[in-house]
């Protein structure tokens, strides 16, 4: 006799539960997953934020903030077109804020030599014709 003969049934090694296939399917959504945003596209953000804060600090100043802004900017733009990160948008409005505040600055200069250059040299006109 042996120690097994074929008509005695083996005991099962499953737990209760595991007969049966999974009775929920998680659909694959590969279009609901967040791409990781670009990190040049955060910093141009930050920078362009901070640029018009920056005009208070010595040595930095916001004109080399918003300069920051627009080279990490068009970077962050560049690498997210290869690599299909996110960020694109995020690194666009850090350039358009690096860009804007350049202009502001520009336009405040300008005004800065007109009052003092014009006006300065009218005044002086003016105060010798008045003698």
């Amino acid at each position: 006799m042996s120690a097994n003969p074929e008509n005695v049934p083996q005991p099962s090694t499953q737990i209760v539960g595991q007969q049966t296939q999974p009775s929920t399917i998680l659909p694959n959504t590969p279009h609901l997953e967040k791409p990781h945003t670009n990190g040049l596209a955060m910093v141009s953000l930050v920078t362009g934020i901070l640029s018009y804060l920056g005009h208070v600090i010595p040595l930095i100043g916001g004109s080399t903030l918003a300069i920051i802004a627009i080279i990490t900017g068009v970077i962050a733009r560049r690498q997210v077109k290869t690599s299909g990160e996110g960020g694109r948008d995020i690194a666009t409005i850090g350039i358009v804020l690096g860009v804007v505040n350049l202009v502001i600055v520009l336009l405040i200069l300008i005004a800065i030599f007109f009052i003092v250059f014009v006006l300065g040299i009218s005044m002086l006109g003016f105060a010798a014709h008045s003698r």
